[in-house]
């Protein structure tokens, strides 16, 4: 286990920041990075013991679909070639790196359980008690937020195994039987096709129809044509973002014809549920043994207590910007476009909303260098 900050225990801790930045993944390293480079007082709390620790812990295939040269944040190239695809643990090292390059004032193992306004300030709560005030707030805990089960889960029995996408790993830590994976994004259709290579009955519950782009195009990653064609800097306000934000998202590189070639058998949405089996749409039956919830994430922010600043839970925010003066968000999909939540790209939202917040001018021409292919990666 690492622990980048050891050397901060030791120093005095002080109450009161410009900025408190809440998660030290890639969005709050992004942030935390703009805002010190322009002598911005920052304190970054999050709740795991070191930088890239939640990438570490997804499941142990885990690669990219963007290539390195597209997943650095700025001031920092992701380290090897940059036409390879990195893994998981790649990512997690490359965020641990990243934070100590810069030093960045991270305090971790630290979990801020309230937000409140008062007195002209804001008022956040850690676990254990201790509270902090600062001028200014970003929310960073990113797009993946709370792990989702339908409501269907509880109407299941007890012998069945369930678990979220969140917490698998590999197929073998799973007891044997059929496997219904639910839910046809990019987890979905990775994890199957893993299982499919070692267990004998591997299900997929698809849901609406999911549209998919092969990983190469006309002999280049798919990620070059994005950029090129300038999709993935589409604002979301812009009348094509809005029309994509509507679709559902999009599976890069696992086709359902691979899966069917793999063995993993399709069905429709899950329906219904009872004791020990599954309904789909189509009205047949399946028993399995296990199920993974590849269904996705949601926003819980009901720790920010400050009246008018949630709806049903979750903080409203457009480009960063909240209804509350002061409280900015950053690394949410869709935050400002397709890019806002993305490894390689979240260094743009960052450096805007950090400009935001000190009432500079956007500069946009650094704004443009960071968008593109390896851009804003070199001090």
């Amino acid at each position: 286990m690492r622990d980048d900050h050891t050397s901060r225990r030791a120093e005095p801790r002080r109450r009161h920041h410009a900025v408190l930045v809440v998660g030290a993944g890639q969005a709050g390293l992004a942030v935390g990075h703009a805002l010190i480079t322009r002598g911005i007082d920052v304190a970054i709390f999050d709740a795991h013991a070191y930088a890239g620790q939640r990438w570490s812990e997804r499941w142990d295939s885990l690669t990219l679909f963007t290539l390195a040269r597209y997943s650095a944040l700025p001031g920092m190239p992701f380290p090897g070639d940059p036409w390879h695809s990195p893994t998981k643990d790649e990512v997690a090292g490359y965020l641990s790196d990243y934070a100590r390059r810069f030093t960045l004032p991270i305090q971790f193992n630290r979990l801020v359980t309230r937000l409140q306004y008062l007195d002209g300030h804001f008022l956040a709560t850690l676990d254990g008690g201790e509270r902090r005030t600062a001028r200014q707030v970003v929310v960073a805990t990113g797009a993946f937020g709370t792990p989702w089960v339908p409501t269907l889960a509880r109407d299941l029995a007890s012998t069945i195994y369930q678990i979220h996408a969140e917490d698998y790993r590999r197929p073998r830590d799973l007891p044997e039987g059929p496997v219904l994976v639910v839910g046809d994004g990019n987890t979905g259709r990775q994890i199957s096709l893993e299982m499919a290579d070692s267990r004998q009955e591997i299900h997929l519950s698809q849901g609406a129809a999911t549209p998919s782009l092969p990983q190469r195009l006309l002999g280049r990653n798919i990620f070059w044509w994005l950029e090129h064609s300038g999709l993935l800097r589409t604002p979301a306000t812009s009348a094509i973002g809005r029309r994509l934000r509507a679709r559902k998202d999009v599976v890069i590189g696992t086709r359902l014809k691979t899966l069917r070639r793999a063995g993993v058998t399709l069905h429709p949405r899950a329906v219904a549920t009872n004791g020990r089996s599954v309904t789909f749409a189509d009205s047949s039956v399946l028993a399995p043994a296990v199920i993974v919830w590849a269904t996705g994430y949601r926003h819980d922010d009901s720790w920010i207590e400050i009246p008018a600043a949630t709806v049903d839970g979750q903080l409203p925010t457009s480009a960063g910007i909240t209804p509350i003066p002061g409280l900015y968000t950053v690394g949410r999909s869709w935050q400002s476009n397709r890019g806002s939540s993305l490894l390689g790209f979240v260094g743009a939202d960052a450096h805007k909303l950090a400009a935001h917040m000190l009432g500079e001018r956007a500069d946009e021409r650094r704004q443009e260098r960071l968008l593109r292919p390896g851009g804003g990666n070199s001090r």
